[in-house]
């Protein structure tokens, strides 16, 4: 792993795998007391929605980020049905949580639902986390990565404000890769027509005006919860407080508790793509159960 890249992607993988452990736990005394700080990747409890899983493991939002690289590194492009059937695919015998936008997104697919039009109408942040291996294969074509980005987001939440969030993190991560400072990115984004009135813009202004508080006390505040207005503005706030210390980003997502896998996917990627590999503790990426086919399909883009 030498590039910033492929640090990128490893480093959404990684933030989902060290989430796992302390995932939707909500209560930041519980997590602290029952774990002390997470630095680690950790087996979840026997009371976790992700009983199935093991140390290492993904939660289902990485999981579905993996059938996601499967599909461009087989395809060597986005292909929304190709895609599509892998994730249904996914979810035909799947022995982890399934979430609510998964099950309406399958119910609209058993009533014969075109991809394009089978997304659930949920506006969790978690359908636009997933995008690191498509900003690793388009990133060199924005305008293919954004329809690229939209698209898969759609197919599973159908909801403006979490497609526009997938583009946002796009445009960013891309900025990042070509050498931008990720508040820089994020600011200059924020600010095209695209953004400049919707919601996405207030959420990065308001994130990064808590960039000098306690990431525990920011995060309860916007929220921990799934939705989308929760947790952008928390993403915003990891993202400019450690811009230059990923692991010490991805270790505070999880000790804010909620839902820590999509917030520190995001924040993973764009900081993954800042720093590259040498910020990625090693410990996280070698834990990784799928570390060894993660590369081997990156690879497989190159």
């Amino acid at each position: 792993m030498t590039d910033k890249r492929t640090a990128m992607v490893m480093a959404s993988f990684a933030a989902d795998a060290l989430a796992l452990g302390a995932h939707w736990i909500y209560d930041t005394s519980e997590i602290s007391q029952k774990y002390g700080r997470i630095e680690s990747l950790l087996a979840p409890p026997s009371d976790s929605y992700h009983t199935t899983r093991g140390k290492g493991d993904f939660t289902h939002y990485g999981d579905q980020m993996f059938v996601l690289l499967q599909s461009v590194a087989e395809k060597k492009s986005f292909d929304l049905q190709h895609f599509s059937d892998q994730w249904r695919r996914l979810f035909e015998d799947y022995d982890g949580y399934i979430d609510g936008a998964t099950r309406k997104t399958l119910a609209y697919y058993a009533r014969e639902k075109s991809p394009e039009k089978a997304g659930s109408h949920s506006n969790d942040f978690a359908g636009a986390a997933r995008i690191a291996p498509l900003v690793f294969l388009l990133a060199d074509d924005p305008d293919a990565l954004v329809r690229a980005v939209r698209a898969q987001t759609r197919m599973t939440h159908n909801d403006t404000n979490v497609i526009d969030t997938a583009e946002f993190f796009a445009r960013v991560t891309r900025q990042v890769l070509n050498g931008t400072a990720p508040v820089a990115a994020m600011r200059e984004v924020a600010a095209t027509d695209a953004f400049e009135m919707s919601p996405v813009s207030m959420w990065v202004s308001d994130g990064l005006k808590s960039e000098a508080d306690d990431s525990i006390s920011a995060i309860g505040r916007f929220g921990q919860a799934c939705e989308i207005m929760q947790l952008f503005p928390g993403v915003v706030h990891l993202i400019a407080k450690y811009e230059n210390d990923l692991r010490e980003a991805l270790i505070q997502s999880v000790m804010a508790g909620g839902d820590s896998a999509a917030r520190g996917m995001i924040t993973g990627m764009v900081l993954g793509a800042h720093l590259g590999p040498n910020a990625l503790p090693e410990e996280w990426v070698c834990g990784i159960n799928r570390k060894n086919e993660i590369l081997r399909l990156l690879n497989r883009l190159r």
